[in-house]
């Protein structure tokens, strides 16, 4: 990479990450001030990807598409942002509020914006059937308040009746205000970083380095994929069920590679199912960008450029393409982990040793909410939990740990129990979960709450009955468990628990690589970790 590359890349990528500071440091909520659920993102006029925050790839991935109904509804025009959540329009499930602002330039005739800004930060709750609103439920109608392209922000300031129908329809409006607001301040400063680069550089230089940096990222995507075999593979990975129906629910992917090019093919999966586990193809189209972003070197730009070589083939009315009113809480968090164990498990034919074992397959998503018995106001809180890493030819995999479609933290027990009425009883690594061999798998998590208050409580999980695969002849790794006061509860569903009752969730282990039974000939010797 030259200089003027490294140099821009950099200032790009800044602008993103300021903006995730910022919209981290003003929020509300503890998911997204603690946990770090949001993300940031740089787009240029046509609304392709330029630059994004090292935040969360299950947005990341999927936001252009947000951009684009934007865009294609509703130009903003200056001082105004525009807010959605819509699975349908390129969002991911609906706590994900996703903000849209144009760039004008002095003297630009103000007929289209020369840049975009985006966030989307995942709200604690948009209200619905659940507090949280992570219901397992039969229909997105009851899974939250559904917001299309609107204009939330003009001249500046909130539209005070939007404003107000928002809140009215969430159990947290303080909390729901201070998050939007923050989103808000994210953008102030994006704009004025860019205007800042457009200052130094010129808005000329600023635009050819952007069209560079996309250019640079399709042409290390196509040298990667120029050095993979010409081949065709097909590979089927397994939902644990979508809540209603106990059946497991196949994701069926066929990657093919031709020269410099490939296509992915999705549309052999499982018809949409009444549970929420539905992906809509911004989805799958995250899913995909970041399985093959992770073929290439880190330095490499992650932006529009790294989807241009590949083609990405779904059915509408699938669990990888769903459409309305289809459910789809669990789409962005349970079933876009499963794509991307799809794509590895292609990718690992077509590329042998190169590939990890299977990781815990599942963000362990808990929503919980009531009434505080302290003050009588409405809580409501959402959280995922960490599971094991697979291992791979290398190492051993990591122990405790968010992978692939998630990027998140933990919320601090001290943080948490300050502001819930709930207690943590325990919180330790999994002993044993990750899948034996040379190479072991990472283990997974143990989280027990005790709750202080009666609640509402919904769990959206996986790899209940499967479990993360191995290689090599590497064991699995354990697969989860959700326990209520000793009792087993499944992977889905929503609960009323007691003042007193104890909620266990073990997270899954991640898969070992190399059997222990069998050790590699000298020609199969095993990299020093």
């Amino acid at each position: 990479m030259n200089l003027d590359i490294e140099v821009f890349r950099s200032l790009f990528v800044s602008i993103s990450e300021e903006m995730g500071i910022v919209l981290r440091r003003t929020s509300f909520s503890p998911n997204i001030k603690e946990r770090r659920d949001y993300s940031c993102a740089l787009y240029d006029g046509e609304g392709r990807t330029v630059a994004m925050g090292d935040h969360m790839p299950a947005h990341l991935g999927a936001m252009p598409a947000s951009v684009e109904a934007v865009t294609a509804e509703c130009q903003p025009q200056r001082g105004e942002i525009y807010f959605l959540n819509d699975p349908f329009r390129g969002g991911t499930h609906l706590p994900d509020i996703t903000s849209v602002s144009g760039i004008y330039l002095d003297g630009g005739g103000g007929k289209k914006p020369t840049f975009y800004l985006a966030t989307r930060a995942h709200h604690a709750d948009v209200g619905g059937m659940a507090p949280g609103s992570m219901p397992l439920a039969q229909e997105i109608y009851r899974e939250g308040l559904r917001i299309p392209p609107v204009r939330l922000v003009r001249d500046g300031e909130f539209e005070p009746g939007l404003l107000a129908l928002i809140l009215a329809n969430v159990r947290t409006p303080d909390e729901r205000l201070g998050d939007l607001g923050a989103q808000v301040a994210a953008h102030r400063v994006g704009e004025r970083r860019l205007r800042e680069a457009l200052s130094r550089y010129g808005v000329k230089e600023v635009n050819r380095q952007m069209a560079v940096l996309q250019d640079y990222a399709e042409a290390m995507m196509r040298k990667r994929l120029e050095s993979i075999p010409d081949g065709t593979w097909e590979f089927t990975d397994w939902m644990d069920d979508d809540g209603f129906n106990p059946e497991p629910v196949p994701i069926r992917g066929k990657l093919t590679i031709r020269g410099s090019s490939a296509i992915v093919d999705f549309r052999e999966s499982a018809p949409q199912t009444k549970g929420g586990i539905n992906a809509n193809r911004a989805v799958t189209t995250s899913s995909v960008m970041f399985s093959f972003r992770c073929l290439l070197e880190d330095e490499t730009p992650f932006n529009a450029g790294i989807l241009r070589p590949i083609q990405i083939l779904t059915e509408p009315g699938t669990v990888c393409d769903a459409v309305p009113p289809a459910s789809s809480a669990a789409g962005n968090v349970e079933t876009s982990q499963r794509i991307v164990d799809v794509l590895l498990g292609l990718l690992r034919q077509a590329l042998p040793r190169e590939l990890p074992a299977g990781s815990s397959g599942t963000m362990n998503n808990i929503s919980f909410g009531g009434a505080d018995p302290s003050s009588n106001k409405p809580f409501s809180y959402y959280e995922t939990i960490a599971g094991g890493m697979g291992a791979w030819s290398g190492a051993d995999g990591l122990s405790g740990i968010h992978t692939n479609m998630t990027n998140s933290l933990n919320t601090p027990i001290e943080a948490f129990e300050q502001q819930y009425p709930v207690r943590i009883r325990s919180y330790a690594l999994r002993a044993g979960s990750g899948g034996g061999g040379i190479r072991r798998g990472g283990d997974g998590v143990v989280r027990e709450y005790e709750f202080l208050t009666d609640a509402s409580l919904s769990i959206l999980s996986e790899r209940r009955k499967t479990r993360p695969t191995g290689c090599e002849g590497g064991e699995s790794g354990a697969p989860g468990l959700n326990l209520l006061n000793g009792s087993a509860l499944p992977s889905k569903g929503n609960f009323a628990v007691r003042k007193g009752d104890r909620l266990r969730i073990e997270t899954p282990g991640g898969g070992g690589y190399f059997s222990n039974r069998k050790l590699p000939t000298k020609s199969e010797s095993i990299p020093d970790a």
